[in-house]
């Protein structure tokens, strides 16, 4: 099917959640609904949080599915949610939920281009107030 890893659809701007789980669930259902993964691979996302908090430093969550979770990606894909609001990661607040689904070994790789992207504070405040979905497509072009 070879779809692109981001696009527009992937990406959800201005989105309140209450909590965590809901902002796992949500970042999933992006990833279900475009086609990416199967429905379980949610279940899957919640049960790596639940091993280890997927929080990464500067607002930032990167939900993913545990390593048993390949067998539900059908294409390797990420899935953009701006919390302007945050949500609270185990005392940590988050303002953007980066969703991935890895096919093979592609997630290292697609880890490693939204590093380089969110390792400064400065580009994911530009993430989260950016007010369209095209200037969050071009943080992130190095990623497709």
């Amino acid at each position: 099917m070879n779809m692109s890893i981001l696009s527009a659809e992937n990406i959800v701007l201005n989105k309140a959640v209450a909590t965590k789980e809901e902002a796992i669930r949500a970042t999933g259902q992006v990833l279900v609904d475009r086609g990416y993964v199967e429905p379980s691979y949610i279940e899957k996302m919640l049960e790596r949080e639940a091993l280890t908090t997927t929080y990464m430093g500067n607002f930032v969550a990167i939900p993913h599915g545990t390593e048993d979770a390949k067998s539900a990606v059908k294409e390797s894909g990420l899935s953009i949610i701006q919390v302007p609001d945050g949500v609270d990661f185990d005392g940590n607040e988050v303002k953007l939920l980066i969703g991935i689904a890895g096919k093979g070994d592609e997630h290292l790789e697609i880890l490693s281009q939204i590093a380089i992207v969110c390792s400064e504070e400065e580009n994911v405040l530009q993430i989260v107030n950016a007010s369209s979905k095209e200037e969050i497509l071009a943080m992130f072009d190095e990623v497709n």
